[in-house]
């Protein structure tokens, strides 16, 4: 992979990331509502500005929890910033990583990892610490875009997750993307 694979995106571009098409090519509700269920604790990994993170709240309910995970400080502000005075405030928990970590000891029932993989360093590490806080029998949903990893290139990123202990199941469909579900057996 090339060094632009491994760019994290810059806060500054943080716009692009909740543009007004991206919901007919990327829609929170049809992507994950078969996963998520009322009550669930579930990871948004690689948050960014909370594009995903919000519906997911909505999904799990008032009894469920969001974790709200990024890298960068600056993105985790613009979720803060989403969620202020809202009853989500209660219910999505913001999380700095450090760079190729989760650094989370919370069991989650799901995790979800959006065009997020390709820029970690070391993905063996990143899916053997996914497995260790995914609880039993529960499901991630990784999905890459396909103009920067190659078909190979995701292959190699389902084995690392195998090899980890996660099963891989068939992902949604969607338009410049790859995806894959994995199940922790």
């Amino acid at each position: 992979m090339t060094d632009r694979k491994k760019r994290v995106c810059p806060v500054e571009e943080a716009g692009g990331l909740e543009a007004w098409y991206r919901k007919w090519l990327q829609n929170p509700w049809k992507i994950l509502r078969p996963y998520i269920e009322e009550g669930m604790t579930v990871l948004d990994f690689g948050c960014g500005p909370g594009y995903f993170t919000v519906p997911m709240a909505a999904m799990a309910g008032p009894d469920g929890i969001v974790i709200a995970a990024d890298l960068q400080e600056g993105m985790l502000g613009k979720v803060n910033r989403k969620i202020q005075g809202t009853s989500l405030e209660k219910r999505i928990r913001l999380h700095q990583c450090k760079s190729g970590q989760i650094g989370l000891k919370d069991q989650v029932d799901f995790a979800l990892a959006f065009y997020v993989i390709h820029e970690l360093p070391d993905q063996s590490s990143f899916f053997r610490e996914l497995s260790v806080i995914l609880k039993k029998g529960c499901r991630a949903l990784v999905i890459e875009p396909s103009f920067h990893v190659t078909r190979k290139e995701f292959g190699l990123t389902i084995d690392a997750a195998g090899e980890a202990g996660l099963k891989p199941e068939k992902g949604p469909g969607l338009l410049f993307s790859r995806s894959v579900l994995l199940k922790k057996v």
